[in-house]
């Protein structure tokens, strides 16, 4: 809503194109708040960046999904895009595929594990395969002198009042993601 999961996915974009022969895109899931209310919580125009459909997940080898948290889980937005899946979930197309997982949250107790925990169900339950970064982005999972969003789940940025904007270490996090996940789907695309 805000911009700052756009911020991250770009980085993982990024990251993810910079693996030689991945195809990266970036898409958004459809806004279910209207405009009124959207004006109301000071929300500032959507981006320009393309709305995907449920079916379109089909055409994708692999998956990074990102959002906001809304009261230590998923945003209502990415809940409702998710749970107009059932199709591809009764034909079990999405199985078999990597997913990760990415997230912003307004404070360090603002439920990013939690986030992370509860959305993993949704990949679960299409037979996706959790693809976590663990440990693997090295020192930068260890700082302690700066404010740092993200976790062995995935990344993440902390937002505050809206005004804070992803740390330089937030978004190369992201960016590693990007290229981890990526590397991971080539190489089960390989395998198939």
């Amino acid at each position: 809503m805000y911009g700052h999961v756009e911020k991250l996915a770009e980085k993982i974009r990024e990251g993810a194109a910079s693996v030689e022969g991945v195809e990266a895109k970036l898409w958004q899931v459809p806004e279910t708040l209207t405009e009124e209310v959207l004006r109301k919580m000071s929300a500032p125009p959507k981006s320009d960046v393309l709305t995907i459909t449920p079916n379109e997940l089909s055409e994708a080898d692999g998956f990074v999904f990102g959002f906001p948290t809304r009261f230590g889980m998923m945003a209502a937005q990415f809940k409702a895009f998710l749970d107009a899946t059932g199709g591809l979930w009764r034909t079990q197309q999405l199985a078999g595929k990597p997913a990760g997982i990415f997230y912003s949250t307004g404070s360090q107790g603002g439920g990013q594990e939690t986030t992370a925990l509860t959305a993993i169900t949704q990949l679960v339950h299409h037979g996706m395969i959790f693809v976590p970064i663990g440990y693997t982005f090295g020192a930068g999972m260890f700082e302690m002198e700066k404010v740092k969003g993200g976790s062995p789940y995935g990344a993440g940025t902390y937002a505050g009042d809206g005004s804070r904007q992803p740390s330089d270490l937030e978004l190369e996090q992201a960016f590693h993601q990007g290229k981890y996940i990526a590397t991971i789907t080539k190489r089960l695309k390989g395998a198939a």
